[in-house]
């Protein structure tokens, strides 16, 4: 459980450096670049008996080619945000994300025939409920353009995508040895393909690295290659589905977000929010007493 906690807390670490991107005026893109550099090096520092072969016989480990494209779908599905925010707003962003929880769950369900009963199933159905509830701050409640639904949609699939692969992956070909190495090529392509797609917006538009980009980069990349760790981690903890981890996982960052942007950014919420809130704890109570109660 120690890991599942790490990893709700190193991705509620994410969300205070992109508000503080904000305060600070820092180029997302630039910053998300450094941030995989950064994440790809503490990759290689934490990987045991890590040497010169090690890092030339990855190209032959049976996860390289999800990782290289794990790596491409991370700034795939950052453009797909950064356009659903231009289009829809933040809060289409932050539900269209969160929401893909739905995905590996349904995935791990199916794939991996997990047990199911009414409550757990309650559990989960709470569990997305809340997490709109409490994703959606304005009291009018969430107004997509219908012309560009896409947008959001493929945000949607993109997120469920990556973390459904991350799950595939880590349980059909990671061993427990090679996880940061895993990671580390994973951020590796992924800061690769950042470079190549800021190289080809430098043709149309100049833009250059400021030294506030580069720190929040490097202050983004621990808690995000720490949020890749432990979240796989916690996907390898016996006595509970991947289905309530992935739940709970997913509503603990919400919950812990929240209650960060209280009391460190002065949000107010809404009677729905706190709504969602209550609903978020009991979902997380529900599946709980379900992995305990089930064979």
């Amino acid at each position: 459980m120690i890991a599942l906690v790490l990893s709700v807390l190193s991705s509620s670490c994410i969300y205070i450096i992109f508000k503080l991107f904000g305060k600070y005026k820092v180029t997302t893109l630039h910053a998300l670049i450094i941030n995989y550099l950064t994440a790809f090096l503490f990759g290689l520092v934490f990987q045991v008996n890590l040497s010169l072969d090690t890092l030339i016989s990855v190209t032959t480990k049976d996860w390289f080619l999800g990782s290289v494209m794990l790596g491409g779908m991370f700034i795939l599905v950052f453009y797909l945000m950064v356009i659903t925010t231009q289009k829809g707003g933040m809060a289409v962003v932050s539900v269209s994300s969160k929401m893909s929880v739905a995905i590996p769950i349904v995935f791990v369900i199916l794939y991996y025939n997990e047990a199911l009963n009414s409550i757990k199933l309650i559990g989960i159905a709470l569990a997305l409920v809340s997490v709109y509830l409490v994703s959606v701050k304005k009291r009018s409640g969430l107004k997509i353009n219908i012309n560009y639904f896409i947008y959001p949609l493929l945000v949607f699939l993109g997120s469920g995508i990556i973390e459904s692969s991350i799950k595939f992956l880590e349980n059909a070909y990671v061993p427990d040895d090679e996880i940061s190495l895993f990671s580390a090529t994973t951020f590796l392509f992924a800061f690769l393909t950042g470079s190549a797609f800021w190289g080809f917006r430098q043709l149309k538009t100049k833009s250059y690295f400021k030294f506030k980009d580069v720190v929040g980069g490097i202050l983004l990349g621990i808690p995000n290659y720490f949020s890749i760790y432990f979240f796989i981690l916690a996907l390898r903890i016996k006595g509970l589905d991947n289905s309530s981890i992935f739940i709970i996982n997913n509503v603990g960052i919400v919950l812990l977000s929240t209650f960060i942007g209280i009391l460190f950014f002065k949000e107010r919420l809404t009677a729905k929010n706190w709504v969602g809130i209550g609903i978020a704890i009991l979902s997380i109570i529900l599946i709980t007493y379900t992995q305990k109660s089930m064979p």
